[in-house]
């Protein structure tokens, strides 16, 4: 699996962010002969570029919701203007009232954009779902969800193939003092957890409400639940790397092996 956008909100490219990096949510993950990408933020327009010099081969975009910062990549993508190709876009938050193609559709509208949907060529398949439900999306693989707490809703996804497990839980507010048990159980044992990291416990009770976690819950509930590793995610866009240096130092003295996302980092398992 590989990180290609690392950050929450909005995205923070410049000197001061280039070594964790300043793109918004988005990551690939490999099974095998099948590609799933987490979320459609400004990261996916480099990983479209790589893809798109690649031989076509079906993808799933699975989005956690559908806040600006993780679909406004998605124009951008090159593969989905590629004519024929398959993309499975699939949403687990928007039902009854909404669906992942009306969504999509108001974001490339007029006047906030200047072309509709219709100029991503690519064969579009749109799968909205209930937060909870398991699914299939390639032979396999097994793709576990949650509904996570956050404005207008999110999912969180447990990514099973080959006997390992990654867990992207991100864009959920915790509840000081109560670790959340329908996380606990989507991350129980997984190889690896993804975590909205947005804030530090010290700054967390001036944002209840934004909808965001922080490093340190990241942390408890990995030890609830028997989690390999840690991978520190949504990065908060006002953090320079020096700042990000001192949360990882602090994170893996809390818990050896704890990872803080980068752009381009690659993990293997």
């Amino acid at each position: 699996m590989t990180f290609w956008g690392v950050r929450g909100s909005i995205a923070c490219a410049g000197p001061e962010t280039a070594r964790y990096g300043g793109n918004t949510a988005c990551v690939e993950v490999r099974c095998g002969p099948h590609r799933l990408i987490l979320d459609a933020g400004t990261g996916i327009r480099p990983l479209g570029r790589v893809l798109a010099a690649e031989p076509p081969a079906p993808l799933d975009i699975l989005f956690s919701h559908t806040h600006l910062d993780h679909v406004v990549g998605l124009p951008f993508f090159a593969p989905a203007m590629m004519p024929g190709r398959p993309v499975a876009l699939w949403a687990g938050h928007l039902l009854p009232g909404l669906t992942l193609e009306g969504a999509l559709r108001r974001l490339m509208a007029p006047p906030l954009f200047p072309v509709p949907v219709e100029v991503l060529a690519a064969d579009l398949a749109f799968h909205d779902f209930l937060a909870g439900a398991v699914l299939r999306p390639r032979p396999g693989i097994v793709v576990r969800t949650a509904p996570l707490p956050h404005p207008d809703g999110a999912t969180g996804y447990r990514i099973e193939h080959a006997g390992r497990a990654v867990a992207y839980v991100t864009d959920l507010e915790h509840r000081p003092g109560a670790i959340d048990r329908t996380v606990v159980e989507l991350v129980q044992g997984a190889d690896l957890m993804i975590y909205d990291a947005t804030y530090d416990d010290a700054e967390f009770a001036g944002r209840v409400g934004w909808g965001h976690s922080t490093w340190q819950e990241a942390l408890r509930i990995a030890d609830a639940a028997s989690v390999g590793q840690v991978a520190l995610f949504h990065h908060d866009p006002g953090r320079d790397d020096a700042a990000m240096d001192a949360i990882a130092g602090a994170a893996r003295r809390r818990r050896p092996g704890t990872l803080v996302a980068r752009e381009g980092m690659t993990l293997a398992f």
